[in-house]
């Protein structure tokens, strides 16, 4: 009487497994712990199987398509050690393959959106432009397991649940801010800091060039700012340097990536490290002594000097003509030394300085007290009143405001580096607000974007940049990338707990803040 009822519970076990693997299944894409959240994901049955048959196809003779198949290829092969080729194809490629493709317009996509058709037989990824390939690629990388992040090899299976992921961003601008002037970074660890924005799908890197402590960008007409200028860091360590040829390296490199690199020299306060290279820019003509330490407010550049503004003119044009990106930052913020009676005259007179390098100004909220030029963006850090004076004169606004956006902020009174002038921000904090909510007067239609900024008086490499970046990071790149209306906190740190594995094996360090259900 038993054998029956044993020999039935076989027979289903066996059917289960049976229709597990011919893919007749629930697909779980829907479910899939991407960062930032797409806006469409629709499962359909079964999964796709990268195997040693699987080469990637891409469509025309495009050289930059090809380039950015061979950037999936390069980061599929350590681990898979499939040997996936990238190869062209002006028809429909091979089964088991994936396919790139630039097609006809799609207006819901825009310049960065991708859809991704995932089968049994094929991945097929199309865009209307090749940053949205690559956006969609960052998709693909994150719907593999974790382990495909690895440099050696590691064992399948490989799948990916199949189904249809439309995706697009609801803000253009998604950045985040890198402060090198108070502790330098070397060019490799720009590098890594890109490849981390890449990643989730953010677009733009603002470097933060110059600041008291140091001057880190090289300008052949004023070679004392990096000989001299360049030479400390925040507590007295050596310093350093980029040299121009460096720089656009960086930039080729973000470029590469559809990052665009936006060059802060921040005036005319926050400007110790060129007045200890020059005494000319000092109203006393005397070269004032390098700074090591973390006060803001204390410098000012001579703002009635006419050799003040040979000097911008100078530094403007040679950044200019190396930064293929549309902005020059002219900080402006913290000139707590420059009479406001000076500083309105200086500011009008940089952004006409900028123009005329065929640039767009960006600038922290005090330039608002300027008259703007127009495109200008005013980047709102501090004070709301000074974003909607940007507003009143047509300007538009990036949203960064200390309180939500600033990496830099520590989680709490105990974590290991950061600050927290701003207050403490914690994965919560950090994710739970929306750009277009936060200030009544200041509503979508006016915003360019947002952008976290990492200053770091507090950090000196990059490995401990990663403790104060993740796991924030991810989060203002979905408040950026996803629609508001589908940003939901207890399914983003479900999401985000999932991500843990795969920073381990990026080598990423980061903070095990105890709000996150760690996978």
């Amino acid at each position: 009487m038993e054998t029956k009822p044993k020999n039935l519970i076989i027979a289903c076990l066996a059917l289960l497994f049976l229709i597990g693997q011919t893919g007749c299944i629930s697909s779980d894409l829907p479910n899939e712990n991407l960062i930032p959240k797409p806006v469409s994901a629709i499962g359909e049955r079964g999964s796709f199987d990268l195997t040693d048959q699987t080469n990637i196809f891409v469509r025309g003779d495009s050289p930059e398509i090809k380039r950015i198949g061979q950037y999936l290829a390069d980061i599929l092969n350590p681990s898979t050690k499939l040997g996936i080729e990238v190869k062209t194809t002006d028809t429909e490629p091979n089964p088991g393959s994936i396919y790139l493709a630039l097609l006809p317009a799609d207006a819901e996509l825009g310049e960065e959106g991708y859809e991704l058709d995932i089968t049994s037989k094929s991945i097929s990824l199309t865009a209307n432009f090749p940053s949205g390939l690559f956006h969609g690629i960052q998709t693909i990388r994150q719907l593999l397991p974790a382990r495909v992040e690895k440099k050696e090899g590691q064992k399948g299976p490989w799948k990916i649940s199949n189904g249809i992921i439309r995706d697009y961003p609801a803000y253009s601008y998604r950045g985040s801010m890198l402060d090198v002037a108070r502790h330098f970074f070397s060019v490799d660890e720009v590098k890594r800091f890109i490849d981390h924005l890449a990643f989730y799908k953010m677009n733009v890197l603002h470097l933060h060039l110059s600041d008291d402590q140091g001057w880190r960008i090289e300008i052949k007409s004023w070679p004392n700012l990096t000989a001299h200028g360049g030479k400390t860091e925040v507590g007295g360590s050596d310093g350093g340097y980029y040299t121009q040829k460096q720089y656009s390296e960086l930039v080729k490199y973000a470029e590469d990536q559809y990052i665009t690199i936006i060059p802060e020299i921040d005036m005319p306060g926050h400007t110790n490290a060129a007045l200890a290279s020059y005494g000319v820019l000092n109203c006393d003509g005397k070269a004032s002594e390098l700074y090591t330490g973390v006060e803001v407010g204390f410098s000012s550049l001579c703002t009635h000097k006419e050799i003040t503004y040979k000097f911008i003119n100078d530094v403007v044009g040679e950044l200019a003509a190396i930064t293929p990106g549309p902005y020059i930052h002219i900080g402006g913020d913290e000139s707590h030394s420059t009479p406001i009676e000076d500083y309105i005259p200086f500011v009008n007179r940089v952004q006409e300085i900028v123009t005329l390098h065929g640039k767009k100004v960006l600038g922290w909220d005090e330039i608002a007290l300027s008259t703007l030029k127009p495109n200008a963006v005013v980047q709102y850090w501090s004070k709301t009143e000074n974003a909607i004076k940007g507003l009143a004169q047509g300007a538009k606004v990036l949203m960064s405001p200390a309180k939500n956006a600033y990496l830099d902020m520590q989680y709490d009174s105990i974590s290991m580096f950061g600050l927290h002038w701003a207050g403490y921000i914690e994965v919560d904090d950090g994710y739970n607000w929306d750009p277009a909510r936060l200030v009544p007067e200041i509503r979508k239609e006016n915003i360019i974007g947002i952008e976290a900024p990492l200053w770091s008086e507090t950090v000196s490499n990059i490995t401990e940049a990663e403790y104060l970046i993740f796991p924030r990071l991810p989060g203002y790149a979905e408040v950026g990338w996803t629609p508001s209306e589908k940003r939901n906190w207890g399914d983003y740190i479900s999401r985000l707990a999932h991500h843990r594995e795969r920073w381990k094996a990026m080598g990423i360090n980061f903070y095990p803040s105890k709000l996150v259900p760690w996978k």
